[in-house]
């Protein structure tokens, strides 16, 4: 008996296994996976954007709404005082649950973009979950103030890899991040204003992306107070757009 040739024969087949195995888990996505091979790998995606126009002195501030929307009446108060634009990353079941507040958003110039449906980790998710999460989101807003949240979207957690980049870019959509994260979102943690504080005044910078949310109650308190700092350092408050 030739144990040489039967030992190739099922390494062939094994990997042949292999093969069929990879290929049925990737069925739900096999028309990402084609457009994967026919765009090339040498294509890179665009990377997160992280920062703004570091040749101007602006920042822009960026504020999260997934759950709560504790400050988000004083944030709209406070953009409008400082005669500012925001910009807003939200999910849809903020959209769904604040229709009014969208609707001032839009009436006062804000920008809103994708932080998609429900809040995931979008890494353990499918590349069609993905494409949901990101579409459902799209569709949410478009049917209640008849805008897009293309071409921009913010990965729930900041949590993202390779593969969900190249899925949110299929649909559209180019991630951004944050230079700074103000640490508001752990106010239940025992972060502190002043702990919030520091963190912006050490970092600001030509340019930079600030992280606050709208369902924690320490932005509301000293929102006012730090765009008046920040604007007496000569900075001038942005919106994404304005400012990349």
């Amino acid at each position: 008996m030739n144990y040489h040739r039967l030992g190739i024969t099922a390494l062939v087949l094994i990997l042949f296994l292999t093969l069929i195995y990879m290929i049925q888990r990737l069925m739900p996505d096999r028309k990402l996976l084609v457009d994967a091979i026919q765009i090339g790998f040498e294509d890179k995606v665009p990377s997160p954007i992280t920062h703004g126009d570091v040749s101007k002195r602006q920042v822009i501030f960026t504020f999260d709404g997934g759950e709560g929307s504790q400050s988000a009446f004083v944030v709209l108060d406070i953009l409008r005082k400082h005669h500012a634009r925001g910009t807003f990353f939200l999910t849809g079941k903020w959209v769904l649950r604040n229709p009014d507040l969208i609707r001032r958003m839009q009436a006062e110039g804000h920008e809103i973009y994708n932080h998609s449906l429900t809040h995931p980790h979008l890494p353990f998710l499918t590349d069609r979950e993905i494409a949901n999460e990101l579409g459902n989101m799209d569709r949410t807003l478009l049917n209640l103030i008849n805008t897009s949240t293309k071409p921009y979207f913010r990965p729930p957690y900041g949590d993202y890899d390779e593969r969900v980049l190249f899925a949110a870019a299929r649909h559209g959509y180019r991630a951004v991040m944050w230079t700074i994260d103000a640490g508001d979102w752990m106010e239940s943690e025992g972060f502190t204003a002043d702990a919030v504080r520091a963190r912006i005044y050490s970092h600001i910078e030509p340019g930079a992306i600030v992280l606050m949310h709208l369902g924690d109650h320490i932005t509301g308190l000293i929102l006012d107070e730090i765009f008046t700092q920040i604007e007496d350092l000569g900075y001038k408050i942005v919106s994404l757009t304005q400012g990349i």
